[in-house]
């Protein structure tokens, strides 16, 4: 499917744009489980200016979508209507500041962040190597991991909103919780600024290499998949749960349930997004009838389902 051409009337509204606008770009190659229909106006901004400058002139009916590093993603078959931003290079410095502390750009991969707090000496942000995505989704879902969390380092961090303004939050602004932030659902963050402690190098590192390993003895890291899929409802593991249910192997076309660790799915060769996001729902249902818990989504889904097909005959 393909959408109306957005790029030339916005490129007349915006002749100092710098960033790149591209019409239908397929979305599957920029997320990790590489499905996904198109987006209409697919947009990479130059830096905080040029997002700016695009979202201030940007007409207010056309729809704004998100996206990083594609880790905690399903874009659904028939593509994300409107403009789908996605952070790159503009947003991707690491500075290291007085009093251990790290200003990053949101399109940081997590794991860049915890190298670059390594190398400078800086614990407490090791855990971000246990997290697979960027420092934008970091900030928007409270991303943690391995007994850290984002709320428990971050200090500021710097947005711009639909109307493109400019703004500053505390850490206390974001009302974090398990796996959500309270910033406004607009605010597209562009860096933020994290608080370490001082600390070893080699004993950082070495911390790192446990989690990795962790990582790779549990997870399914080397498949398309897109993370942990439902976030732990209060008192239980969502794995678990998941287990008791019969679900850990459990197919639906392409997707399955990971037999290495069933709070992840994995697209096996071929998969749609519907029909992961089917298996998750089937998951979803059989926990719930088994146990009585329902399991929230953890992984974000986008866009619209492909269009149904037309009967022949």
């Amino acid at each position: 499917m393909s959408f109306p051409d957005l790029t030339a009337d916005l490129a007349a509204r915006m002749p100092e744009l710098r960033g790149r606008l591209l019409p239908n770009q397929m979305l599957a190659p920029l997320t990790w489980f590489r499905v996904g229909g198109p987006a209409q106006l697919l947009f990479t901004p130059a830096d905080q200016e040029d997002l700016a400058y695009f979202l201030a002139r940007l007409p207010a009916e056309v729809p704004v979508t998100v996206i990083g590093l594609g880790s905690n993603l399903i874009v659904r078959d028939g593509g994300v209507e409107g403009v789908v931003i996605r952070l790159a290079r503009g947003f991707s410095d690491i500075v290291v500041e007085e009093g251990h502390r790290l200003r990053v750009g949101a399109a940081v991969p997590d794991v860049k962040l915890a190298r670059a707090a390594a190398d400078a000496g800086i614990a407490g942000l090791a855990f971000y190597r246990g997290i697979p995505g960027g420092m934008g989704g970091a900030l928007r879902m409270n991303a943690g991991a391995h007994h850290g969390e984002t709320r428990d380092r971050l200090v500021e961090a710097r947005a711009v909103d639909r109307q493109g303004r400019a703004h500053v939050l505390s850490n206390a602004d974001f009302g974090f919780s398990y796996r959500h932030s309270g910033a406004p659902a607009d605010f597209i963050f562009t860096s933020a600024l994290f608080q370490g402690e001082p600390g070893e190098p080699a004993e950082i590192l070495a911390e790192m290499d446990r989690i990795t390993q962790a990582r790779e003895a549990s997870q399914p890291i080397r498949e398309k998949t897109g993370g942990s899929t439902f976030k732990n409802p209060p008192g239980h593991k969502a794995w678990q749960l998941v287990d008791a249910a019969g679900c850990r192997g459990l197919t639906r076309g392409g997707a399955q349930v990971s037999q290495m660790h069933c709070n992840f799915l994995i697209n096996t060769g071929g998969a749609t997004a519907a029909e992961i996001e089917g298996l998750g729902e089937e998951v979803r249902r059989r926990v719930k009838e088994s146990s009585g818990v329902e399991l929230d989504w953890e992984i974000k889904r986008i866009g619209m389902a492909a269009p149904a097909a037309a009967p022949t005959g």
